[in-house]
């Protein structure tokens, strides 16, 4: 059985699914089989919730004050138990923020508006913008939902807004100045915070 819960830096991330509808070219899946304090990432099988809470009940949360739900996998793509496993994880410890990783596409993902369930129990979420436009946000996830993802993920984004949670885009570094300026001004046109982030090879 893979990690479900791995301590990274300051924060405890959450492996629940390693499913993705997206082939990211900077995938850190494609370079390594772990990170953090993680053995391994890769699941033999799809998480139940039993092994979730299990898994979250022998886990020494210690003075970390963030959950992160990413993984090797978009979470969304197991929605059910990622709501299980937030509300849960809130019952426990309701100081902690609860922060998903998104790449946005929760409701193509599970074919209807999921975005009143994720603020209900999330603090926040970050969401993978990757590029300025849908035809270079399509080449570089290489999506299954080619023409439709880029607005899908905008609009998830503007919902999550819309429900109170505080919200931020995020790009990869390796895409040029350029492009991270015009991610930037689309962050700010919908009022969402905007990060970038290192490649590491």
């Amino acid at each position: 059985m893979a990690d479900i819960v791995y301590r990274y830096k300051e924060n405890v991330y959450f492996n629940i699914t390693n499913k993705c509808p997206c082939r990211c070219a900077f995938c850190i899946r494609d370079k390594k089989t772990a990170i953090g304090d993680a053995e391994k990432l890769f699941h033999d099988h799809e998480p139940t919730k039993e092994e979730i809470k299990n898994a979250i009940d022998s886990f020494d949360f210690g003075e970390s004050t963030c959950a992160v739900f990413c993984g090797y996998g978009e979470p969304t793509n197991a929605f059910d138990n990622l709501i299980y496993a937030a509300k849960y994880l809130k019952r426990l410890y309701p100081e902690k923020e609860l922060r998903l990783n998104t790449n946005g596409l929760s409701d193509l993902i599970n074919k209807r508006p999921t975005v009143s369930e994720i603020c209900a129990v999330f603090d926040s979420v970050s969401i993978s913008l990757n590029a300025p436009t849908s035809e270079e946000y399509d080449k570089i996830t290489r999506n299954i939902y080619p023409g439709k993802a880029y607005d899908a993920m905008i609009n998830f984004a503007k919902d999550c807004i819309k429900g109170g949670i505080k919200v931020r885009l995020s790009v990869v570094d390796v895409i040029g100045e350029e492009k991270i300026r015009k991610s930037r001004n689309i962050a700010k046109s919908i009022n969402a915070d905007f990060v970038v982030r290192e490649y590491k090879t």
